[in-house]
C-alpha cells in the first residue's frame, strides 16, 4: 500500500498525484496554508474511507522551529540534469549516463529537471535498479511535474530518475546518481561561519551565473 499526495479533494484515483510515498513511515512536512489531500494507493480501502484532508493555517505568530542540528545540511552545489540539453531533449542513450558519471554528487547537491510540461512529460523518482532498467512507472516515490523541478540529494546511495513516457525512457531518458556522503568541511577557528541562504535564494543565485555580464 501507498500513501498518494493530491492536489484536489476531487481527483479520481487514476489521476497524477503530486506525490508518492511508500517506505512505510513517511513524514510529510506541510509547507503551505490551504487544504491537503491524502488518499490510499488501494482503490477499495479509498472508497471505504481510507483518505484524510488537513487544513493548513498560515499563523504568523508562531514560528517554525528548526529542524535538529543532525539534520542541517549545507547547500551543495546546483547540477541543471544533461547541461544545455536539458532534460526532454535527450536522444542519445547514454548521454545521461555520461553526464552522470562524469560528476560527484554529494549530500546537499540538487538536480535542476528543465522540460516541457504535460502529463506525459513527468519526472518520475523510483526506488530500485530494476524499475530503471524496465522502466516501471508504477511505484514511483516522487513525482515530480513542473517543468523546472529542484530536486535535493538528502540522502548518500544511487538515486534513480526516469520519465514518465515508456518510449522516451526506454530511449534514454532517464538518470542514474550515485551521492556520496557529506563532504568534511575544515572550518580555521575563531572564523564566524555566515548564515546559509534559503534554498530558493541559493537557487536564484546560481541562475544569475548565467547571465551575461559586461566588463569595463
Amino acid at each position: 500500500m501507498q500513501l498518494v499526495f493530491c492536489s484536489s479533494r476531487n481527483l479520481s484515483f487514476t489521476s497524477s498525484p503530486k506525490a508518492v510515498y511508500n517506505s512505510g513511515h513517511d513524514v510529510v512536512t506541510l509547507t503551505e496554508p490551504g487544504f491537503n489531500y491524502f488518499i490510499s494507493s488501494n482503490h477499495a480501502q479509498c472508497a471505504s474511507g481510507q483518505r484524510i484532508d488537513v487544513l493548513v493555517i498560515h499563523d504568523p505568530s508562531r514560528s517554525v522551529p528548526p529542524p535538529p542540528p543532525s539534520k542541517i545540511l549545507p547547500f551543495g552545489k546546483i547540477y541543471k540534469v544533461g547541461d544545455s540539453k536539458g532534460w526532454s531533449g535527450v536522444y542519445d542513450s547514454d548521454y545521461l549516463n555520461k553526464w552522470s558519471e562524469e560528476k560527484q554528487f554529494h549530500v546537499g547537491d540538487s538536480l535542476f529537471f528543465q522540460y516541457a510540461t504535460d502529463e506525459a512529460n513527468q519526472v518520475l523518482e523510483i526506488s530500485g535498479h530494476l524499475e530503471f532498467e524496465s522502466c516501471d512507472p508504477t511505484s514511483p516515490v516522487a513525482v515530480h511535474k513542473t517543468g523546472h523541478d529542484l530536486i535535493r540529494l538528502t540522502k548518500p546511495g544511487v538515486h534513480y530518475f526516469i520519465s514518465s513516457d515508456s518510449g522516451q525512457c526506454e530511449a534514454g531518458l532517464k538518470l542514474r546518481v550515485v551521492v556520496g556522503p557529506l563532504p568534511k568541511v575544515v572550518t580555521p577557528p575563531n572564523v564566524h561561519k555566515k548564515m546559509d541562504f534559503s534554498l530558493k535564494d541559493h537557487f536564484k543565485r546560481w541562475l544569475g551565473t548565467f547571465r551575461y555580464h559586461h566588463h569595463h
